[in-house]
């Protein structure tokens, strides 16, 4: 403790933070790094493989419902028509009757000018190989670095290009990250996705074994490529898992298998993702509002320990945003007549994602952009279409009008696997104390409960005031109300903040006597709040005692009330508290 008083905060993230790998999965991009890092890898979490059989679809996910239903479509219009009231623009059925092509464009004033310049396309991946001799391979391995900084692989691979034999190329086993969505519909690929709204994405179609395999090829070739730490080097090396409160115990204990197990990771310790997000901004007491890609999870922390009562989950997130985006542009006849599907073509994803995050912004009055939208069409190079995109404040509005995002495109993974009495995330209050006893969580639920979760199709303002008022005491409500954190990439969208202000205040009930609400802002991006938390509380944790070594974990597992089962510590976050508010 001495050292940790007098240490400088930089040195002491340069010398711990070398040796630890900082992993935090998520159901469309992966955050993995060096504790040290100032950001990590932002990688999209997918795998394709080569299949000597071409499916119907290249996505390996048969579950997913791609047809929305009549119902549906009717209760996404009456959203639709409920967001143009409040934003002040027309309704739907009178959109026809006001338009003239070209319409007045409506300036965009929170985009800067090179916005409107055209979007890079994407183009498609190379899938094929070519046998390097060994001497070739060597040689550029062998080329020293300037700094001792690790080469871009990039790089690394144009030079091995050099030694190529045309006469010696074939198809890559399989391919990981931006490469694997970008693979041409015409190629011998299967797409598969490990993690699907908050949850492993086992199906009788896509089974356990695979997923778990897609899972440690994905981080595998993370490791290798990107942080450059082969297999002999792993024992020297420990993990963090910042996982989402979605994940149940089952899962989190098939990734700690992949980690230990299967990576070679000298030792690994588990936290939660709300709760490392708290840590990454310097709070000690938040409702954190995660917005991911697929998943919306709110959570209380109070002193740095999660209330599990107030955690609730919504199905939807960004990616449901991009889908809304294309949907409106097509109600509007503004999309140009080209072949966009974001299920079966990935690529088209991608794109309008880049659309989204470009253009997309919560703001009153007509909101207009001409934008360059790329059409990837099968066996032909990518094509580039000016166009005219209209009523780009209403996607975002879907976050708290979930109707509007007909998120039911993707089901829910079925939940019988998951069954599992002992649990991962054990709360701060139910463990050791100088002098107390252990009240492990199982012994409070009945056996195959697990820890007791809310999913709601209800909007996001009634989310977040559902999860304060959980919490049952009206002076951490206030103080919650007016410490609410937006993280994950979709809380990066232009006019949120205000909007959750000022839908979160009407959703409070009249009765409740609290009259003020406060988004904070974030102290670093928002996508890697909860990775940076989960890089502090490594680094500070000096005793390590809550850490599970590889050896324990392959012959016995975690046993009820031994020392290494997971649990939050206490005095870790009372010392990493001190430390960053210092």
């Amino acid at each position: 403790m001495d050292y940790m008083k007098t240490v400088v905060p930089t040195n002491l993230f340069t010398e711990r933070g070398s040796n630890i790998v900082v992993i935090n999965p998520g159901s469309a991009n992966i955050r993995i790094g060096l504790a040290n890092q100032d950001t990590p890898f932002n990688i999209p979490h997918c795998i394709s493989r080569r299949t000597t059989q071409l499916p119907k679809r290249h996505v390996q996910d048969q579950m997913l419902n791609s047809q929305v239903t009549t119902a549906q479509h009717m209760e996404r219009e009456r959203a639709y028509d409920m967001i143009a009231s409040l934003l002040r623009i027309p309704f739907l059925d009178e959109e026809v009757a006001n338009s003239s092509y070209p319409r007045k464009m409506g300036h965009v004033d929170a985009y800067p000018p090179q916005n409107n310049t055209k979007e890079p396309e994407f183009t498609w991946t190379d899938v094929l190989e070519k046998n390097v001799p060994h001497s070739s391979t060597k040689a550029v391995e062998a080329e020293p670095n300037e700094g001792g900084t690790s080469e871009d692989p990039t790089l690394k691979e144009s030079k091995i290009k050099v030694e190529y034999n045309s006469s010696e190329r074939k198809y890559r086993e399989y391919i990981c990250g931006e490469e694997a969505l970008r693979i041409s519909p015409t190629e011998p690929y299967c797409l598969c996705r490990p993690i699907r709204r908050g949850h492993l994405n086992i199906s009788q179609h896509y089974p356990t074994q695979q997923v778990l395999e897609d899972l440690h090829t994905i981080w595998d070739w993370i490791l290798v490529e990107k942080l450059h730490i082969p297999h002999s080097m792993r024992n020297m090396y420990s993990a963090i898992l910042v996982l989402p409160e979605t994940f149940d115990s089952r899962e989190i204990k098939e990734m700690l298998s992949i980690v230990l197990r299967d990576l070679r990771f000298s030792s690994a310790v588990v936290h939660q993702e709300g709760l490392a997000a708290v840590f990454g901004n310097g709070l000690s007491t938040a409702c954190i509002v995660n917005i991911g890609a697929q998943v919306t999870s709110v959570i209380c922390v109070e002193d740095g320990v999660t209330i599990p009562t107030t955690q609730i989950s919504l199905r939807f997130g960004g990616e449901d945003i991009s889908r809304c985006l294309l949907w409106t542009q097509r109600h509007h006849q503004t999309w140009p007549p080209i072949r966009t599907d974001a299920l079966s073509k990935p690529v088209d994803l991608l794109m309008l994602n880049r659309l989204k995050e470009s253009y997309c912004q919560i703001k009153e009055g007509e909101v207009e952009a001409v934008a360059m939208v790329q059409s990837y069409e099968d066996g032909v190079p990518p094509g580039s279409h000016k166009t005219r995109l209209t009523a780009l404040n209403v996607p975002p509005m879907g976050l708290f009008y979930p109707t509007l995002l007909a998120p039911d495109v993707y089901p829910p993974p079925p939940r019988s696997w998951f069954n599992d009495y002992d649990d991962m995330l054990e709360d701060t209050w139910h463990m050791d104390f100088p002098g107390g006893s252990a009240f492990p969580m199982w012994e409070n639920y009945p056996i195959f409960q697990t820890k007791p979760k809310k999913e709601d199709n209800i909007g996001l303002a009634e989310a977040i005031t559902k999860s304060i008022l959980l919490t049952g005491r009206i002076d951490l409500q206030r103080k919650l109300f007016c410490s609410m954190q937006l993280i994950g990439g979709a809380a990066l969208s232009d006019g949120l903040i205000p909007a959750v202000e000022e839908r979160v205040l009407h959703a409070i009930p009249s009765h409740e006597a609290i009259d003020t609400v406060e988004v904070l802002q974030s102290r670093t991006n928002p996508a890697f709040v909860s990775w940076k938390g989960g890089a502090i509380l490594g680094i500070l944790d000096i005793s390590r005692d809550a850490w599970i070594h590889r050896e324990d974990w392959i012959k016995n597992g975690i046993h009820i009330r031994s020392g290494r089962k997971y649990k939050d510590s206490y005095y870790l976050q009372a010392q990493a508290m001190c430390y960053i508010n210092s």
